[in-house]
């Protein structure tokens, strides 16, 4: 695939654009045993290398995090058309939030939820049935959908990128 330096740039904006724009991913996990589990979950993103998001610690996905934090995260578009799909693809290590950074994060995930939909500290264990993850995020990939003119592809095929390096002054 190309290694021009703008493409590159350009295929890496998709990252922090579908975070800001998307409110739903899908998480893949595994058990103990290796069998694989996907599942929706509403998140915020804090910068494109960090993941949060609520969930109930005995819910399936979060029983595969406690046993196997190794994670692959999707988020894409239902909406777009055949053959104009836009995705993005992460390779994460997902872990409970340290109780500490808790309310930081309640900020960053309730900005993005109606108010009548918001999370609060009584929400939150020990008490509350939910806790808060965070997904480290390894590597980031994105989708270039098949004849994409600047490839040599003719099916779909995903791409890592790198945040574009900043330039010496």
């Amino acid at each position: 695939m190309d290694s021009d330096p703008a493409v590159q740039a350009a295929l890496w904006a998709t990252v922090p654009r579908m975070l800001a724009q998307h409110r739903y991913l899908v998480l893949g996990t595994a058990d103990g045993d290796g069998n694989p589990w996907a599942t929706p979950v509403f998140f915020a993103a804090a910068g494109e290398d960090r993941i949060l998001w609520v969930s109930a610690p005995d819910s399936r996905h979060s029983r595969n995090i406690a046993v196997r934090p190794t994670v692959s995260i999707t988020v894409f578009d239902t909406n777009a058309p055949i053959g104009q799909a836009e995705a993005i693809y992460l390779e994460a290590t997902a872990e409970l939030l340290p109780r500490d950074a808790y309310a930081s994060a309640l900020t960053m995930l309730n900005t993005r939820l109606p108010a009548e939909r918001r999370v609060g500290p009584d929400d939150l264990g020990p008490a509350g049935p939910l806790e808060v993850y965070q997904a480290a995020v390894s590597r980031h990939f994105v989708l270039v959908t098949g004849g994409d003119t600047r490839f040599d592809n003719i099916t779909d095929a995903r791409l890592a990128v790198t945040p574009p390096r900043s330039e010496p002054d």
